[in-house]
């Protein structure tokens, strides 16, 4: 049962309105929706990134390769993009609350299971449903702000959005090395499961229903077929699902490389390591807010994708040279951040343009949006566990490779003279 106290109900007739239907909340109501869809969406970081720190740790304790650790954190992104394809239809069909508080249940389940299991294989397999149940935090969060807002107010309420799940993957590793002090990974894991339980409680008291029962059956957009028609149809939202995905893909060479990296190859502890992470994080944070507060202003989502894409592709290249040179650390170090910065200013960029003009099946697009992201992450930066992770090379062949893609959707498919500019 929620809480109706804090946060009114919205009735179904709110949505004849001409305002958006959260103009209807005060500012407090806002800032609980924030900070409460906001710790939804950081489960997803938090799962992946946490456990992070503790990948050379896990590698000799189950007497496995980098590549079989590497593959744990895969199965997570897989895991996490199959459960939007589903959450995300099947919350445009029955509401955003039940499929958000089962998919979370099951999370913390996993998370248990987890913390218990004898080796990599059944390691690997509780991975993936965890990855399952955080899936729901994030593409129902990003539902939930699309079923109430629309145009500039979508793009601030992203912002805040992002602005407290952009802290997720900044903490995570800083965290998670921090525990590794006091237990072992396992601890790890039921300390996600712990996490889990608390956004639960939140949402079962804190949060409503955002998606009445008469918005379910838009003509044209009441069953699936209806839905992804409508996404499959619009190149503009192809193109950003793409950029997305590929922008994701190199960020996840980084994440899913860099323990081994900078602890192996560079000498760094875990804590080292973790706040290092942590810094490079900032670069997110600071990308998302600036990118935010320049669509608010007269910046298209367009233009700022035109520019941060070819920013991938010459820091990317730029590590391949330095790291070929014997550059060192900050040799691999200083362009890094600068692609982490970009990836920063990418991401809210992309989650306007892609659902800026698919209010009717807001939860079908978020979880395409969100299984292209993982999903092509999950596959494509193995590749650099089979390159092997004795330098920087490989990362950064993988992150170019993405940005010569996603440079091709936008100008292929997006086409940004064309689109048309955000309303107020």
């Amino acid at each position: 049962m929620s809480s109706t106290a804090s946060i009114p109900i919205i009735r179904p007739d709110d949505y004849s309105a001409p305002a958006h239907p959260g103009d209807l909340l005060s500012r407090r109501q806002r800032l609980v929706y924030v900070l409460v869809l906001g710790a939804l969406t950081a489960l997803g970081p938090f799962t992946i990134d946490l456990y992070l720190p503790a990948f050379p740790v896990l590698q000799s304790e189950l007497g496995v390769s980098a590549a079989a650790v590497q593959l744990t954190l895969t199965g997570t992104m897989i895991g996490f993009g199959l459960g939007q394809l589903i959450v995300g239809p099947w919350s445009d069909k029955v509401g955003r609350r039940l499929p958000l508080m089962l998919a979370t249940a099951l999370h913390i389940a996993a998370s248990v299971a987890a913390a218990l299991a004898p080796d990599i294989g059944w390691l690997m397999a509780f991975r993936l449903l965890q990855g399952f149940g955080a899936a729901a935090g994030g593409v129902v969060a990003m539902a939930m702000v699309r079923d109430l807002f629309g145009g500039k107010p979508l793009v601030r309420m992203l912002s805040r959005l992002a602005l407290v799940n952009g802290l997720a993957p900044v903490l995570a590793p800083v965290i998670g090395s921090q525990l590794l002090n006091v237990m072992d990974w396992r601890g790890v894991f039921v300390v996600l499961a712990i996490y889990g339980a608390v956004v639960l409680l939140a949402v079962a008291f804190l949060i409503v229903e955002t998606l009445p029962e008469s918005r379910r059956h838009v003509a044209g957009h009441s069953t699936l077929r209806d839905r992804y028609a409508a996404l499959f149809r619009d190149r503009v939202y192809l193109g950003a699902a793409i950029v997305g995905g590929m922008t994701f893909t190199g960020l996840f060479g980084y994440l899913s490389t860099s323990s081994f990296l900078f602890q192996e190859v560079y000498h760094f502890s875990a804590q080292q390591y973790g706040l290092l992470f942590a810094v490079n994080s900032i670069g997110i944070i600071i990308g998302v807010q600036t990118s935010s507060r320049l669509m608010r202003g007269p910046v298209q989502p367009q233009w700022i994708l035109a520019v941060a894409t070819v920013v991938h592709l010459a820091m990317a290249v730029a590590i391949i040279v330095l790291d070929g040179a014997q550059a060192g650390f900050w040799g691999v170090a200083i362009p890094l951040w600068f692609y982490i910065l970009a990836c920063g200013f990418s991401f809210p960029a992309v989650q306007v343009l892609a659902l800026a003009h698919h209010g009717a099946e807001a939860g079908t697009a978020a979880s395409l949006l969100g299984a292209l992201n993982f999903g092509l992450a999950g596959v494509i930066s193995p590749l650099i566990g089979l390159m092997g992770v004795g330098s920087a090379g490989p990362m950064a062949l993988i992150m170019a490779l993405a940005a010569v893609v996603a440079i091709a959707a936008l100008w292929g498919l997006v086409r940004p003279k064309t689109v048309p500019a955000l309303s107020d």
